[in-house]
């Protein structure tokens, strides 16, 4: 068990012209050596984020970043999340599942499509590594009166 607190990681916005916190919000799922420590038994554990820097990508309106541990959940196997955060509230709006941690920051482009890609490298362990490509469903993508997405 950490001798430290958590959360053991954060996403943390900050108000540029104000100098202010404007939210904080722990980031990834609670390690699993916390997860199913014995001493925790039985207890309800919030999600306390993870150690570890990784790099973002910020659109109008998301925060994507991806976990920087692997962990293993009730409601996904044995891997990492790519997470969305809405950046004006910091809530969390989606999370896919990726087989190993981000190990690159995540980048984005608009496909000949019209979608808009998030491409992230995924590697850890005796995961040798690769790019993963990730859209929104077309039922979440609007168009905007600018047509962007």
């Amino acid at each position: 068990m950490p001798l430290l607190k958590p959360p053991y990681g954060v996403l943390n916005a900050i108000n540029l012209d104000r100098g202010e916190l404007t939210w904080q919000v722990p980031h990834g799922d609670t390690p699993d050596a916390v997860r199913n420590s014995p001493a925790l038994r039985g207890m309800n554990i919030p999600k306390t984020g993870q150690q570890g820097s990784v790099g973002l990508v910020v659109t109008k309106t998301l925060v994507v970043l991806g976990d920087p541990q692997v962990t293993t959940t009730p409601e996904h196997p044995r891997g990492a999340m790519l997470r969305a955060y809405d950046k004006q509230t910091g809530r969390e709006v989606g999370a896919v599942w990726m087989p190993a941690p981000q190990s690159g920051s995540p980048m984005t482009y608009k496909g000949a499509d019209g979608k808009q890609y998030f491409i992230v490298a995924v590697s850890g362990g005796n995961y040798s590594g690769e790019y993963l490509a990730f859209s929104l469903p077309d039922s979440e993508i609007r168009p905007t009166s600018q047509g962007q997405r």
